[in-house]
């Protein structure tokens, strides 16, 4: 299998940036796609935004089935089941402009589409899906997904809702009940995951929503956002489920609810992207127009400060989160040609990029946090008002570090899943990790380099900081080995490292594909974003790096690590930040919004 391809190893190697997808490299169905979405949230959604934050349920349910109509919830679903049987990258983009401007229809949304029908699609057999998947993807029916639990949140195992077989075998009775269930209000049918007997892992069902066979529901929920976004508890008392509608093998579904998070993982890091374009440009707007001491406000440096980073970070969240969609349908493909059912080729396309689908979640839902945040201070006081639009991107923001798996949970599954991989021999690991402990040992060249090309110096950097990552790790292993899943602050730190160097490179990389192809004078803005993200990055990792390596070094072994530390993330040549920020910011007012 063609070794490219395999998730994690970006991280010991250099990838080209012919290699990797950005958005610029949209085919003209993909721009089709995306105008058409642009063109239904504005039309649709956008201008309804007051009735979705008052909790207008109706409207959610009313707008997904004109969202079903046109076609959008259909987009991953395979042709032989009524959908359009697009590629990653198209579901990814769709699941990106569609959910931009209010979080209640875009949970609904990825909720439907994601975790409420891909298990079937992924999962069930043919019968399950010519019954299911076709009304599923048109709207006719909406779906649910039934994991939490009081007691079982992170843990998701851990449920205590109960399938008991009937005495003449033909349906299972569940029991029990689940909580924050997203799209309950409006859906016809769950995916409930319930144990059998004493079994290990929990079991998938496919359960109708018949009120008449004991599902009941608990009040909608009062959240701080998401508003109309139904979400309640959904209670099962010896609910009938026919034996055929059991999701997959018995004990499976702890799998099935795995693999859904994978793929829910990099949707949810798409679904804040371009929220980020809208708050960003709704800053811009409004800078543009008020005036203080007889200027916009746009002129003043602290405000073009905040709007650089507000819109560098919703480049590299662009960046990466593209280049990993892209790198997934690719796998997805090479295993179909390998001979692959499109449902295998699928699970373990997304299953190979578990590690890049965490870290876009974390990254990505955590920048539109910070924008949405940043938003409210460029409004002052109007920000904190009901009137204007970034309250409600604030509010809505909050739950993505929530949902998916917990920001902290996806951290350490980062790099725990990189370790998994290493000792699986899908990831060498252990190689490049010696060599950087022999260059620690080595004297440094002090050579000058040539930077004379674009992003050398930024290129070698990012060279640098996977050795500092390799140090890291390498250390942490050695000195914790199995126990280190115990170690939970040194996996966060660690992790922060990984994610920082991904972004990065990934910003380096769709930077100067564009460069190359559109050259460099015409992309100055986008150069100045790559560098400042880096330089960003760079700060992060040095941070916790140093963290990190107090924390399980000692002696001559700490004061080496830490001179290694300094040597992989210093600049030759250190960029100059407050201009980097001055001709993105240049940029963004003149055009008046967010332009790349």
């Amino acid at each position: 299998m063609n070794d490219k391809t395999r998730g994690g190893q970006f991280i010991v190697k250099e990838t080209k940036c012919e290699d990797v997808f950005t958005p610029e490299d949209f085919n003209e169905e993909q721009v089709m796609m995306r105008d058409s979405v642009k063109e239904f949230v504005d039309k649709e959604i956008w201008p309804n935004k007051s009735r979705f934050e008052n909790k207008d349920y109706a409207l959610t349910e009313a707008t997904m089935k004109k969202a079903g109509d046109l076609g959008f919830l259909s987009v991953a679903v395979p042709e032989a089941y009524g959908g359009m049987g697009m590629g990653f990258v198209n579901t990814v983009l769709v699941c990106d402009y569609i959910s931009g401007a209010t979080g209640s229809f875009s949970t609904a949304f990825g909720a439907h589409t994601g975790i409420g029908t891909m298990p079937i699609t992924l999962y069930g057999t043919e019968e399950q899906k010519l019954k299911y998947v076709p009304k599923l993807a048109s709207g006719e029916w909406f779906g649910a997904y039934c994991l939490t639990e009081p007691g079982a949140g992170s843990d998701a195992n851990s449920g205590k809702t109960k399938a008991v077989l009937s005495d003449d075998g033909k349906y299972y009775a569940i029991t029990g009940g689940k909580m924050w269930i997203s799209n309950a209000g409006f859906c016809s049918l769950f995916i409930v995951f319930a144990r059998i007997g004493d079994d290990k892992n929990i079991t998938g069902f496919i359960v109708e929503n018949d009120p008449s066979n004991g599902i009941t529901m608990g009040e909608e929920e009062h959240k701080l956002g998401i508003r109309a976004s139904s979400t309640r508890q959904v209670f099962f008392a010896d609910t009938k489920v026919p034996i055929e509608n059991m999701l997959s093998e018995r004990g499976n579904g702890f799998k099935i609810a795995m693999n859904a998070l994978n793929v829910g993982r990099i949707k949810l890091a798409a679904a804040c992207l371009d929220a980020q374009r809208r708050v960003t440009t709704g800053a811009i707007k409004y800078a543009n127009e008020r005036v203080q001491f007889n200027t916009s406000i746009s002129q003043f440096g602290a405000i073009r400060y905040k709007l650089a980073e507000m819109a560098t970070s919703c480049y590299a969240g662009e960046s990466a989160t593209y280049r990993a969609a892209k790198d997934i349908e690719d796998r997805i493909s090479l295993r179909e040609a390998e001979g692959s059912t499109h449902q295998d080729a699928e699970l373990k396309g997304v299953e190979e990029f578990a590690i890049e689908c965490s870290i876009l979640k974390v990254a990505v839902s955590e920048d539109i946090q910070n924008c949405a945040d940043e938003g409210i201070q460029i409004f002052g006081g109007m920000g904190f008002s009901e009137d204007t639009p970034m309250e409600s991107a604030w509010r809505d923001a909050r739950i993505a570090r929530i949902y998916e798996g917990t920001n902290e949970i996806n951290r350490m599954l980062s790099v725990g899943m990189l370790i998994k991989k290493a000792f699986k021999g899908h990831v060498d690991l252990i190689g490049p990790a010696t060599k950087v402990q022999e260059e620690l040992m080595g004297i440094p060249s002090f050579e000058a380099p040539d930077y004379s090309e674009l992003f050398a110096e930024e290129k070698e950097m990012i060279g640098k900081l996977k050795k500092a990552f390799l140090m890291v790790a390498g250390g942490a292993v050695q000195k914790y080995g199995p126990d280190l899943d115990s170690h939970q602050q040194l996996l966060i730190a660690a992790a922060d490292i990984l994610i920082e160097i991904y972004m990065a490179e990934s910003t380096i990389l769709r930077t100067e594909k564009l460069a190359k192809t559109q050259g460099e004078a015409k992309v100055q803005e986008q150069i100045a974003m790559a560098k400042l993200y880096l330089y960003k990055a760079v700060d992060v990792i040095t941070q916790k790096g140093k963290e990190s390596v107090i924390s399980f070094a000692e002696g001559d072994e700490q004061r080496m690590m830490l001179m290694g530390l300094r040597r992989f993330t210093k600049y030759a040549n250190m960029p100059n930040i407050i201009a980097l920020r001055e001709t993105i910011t240049t940029k963004l007012v003149t055009e008046n919004e967010y332009c790349f």
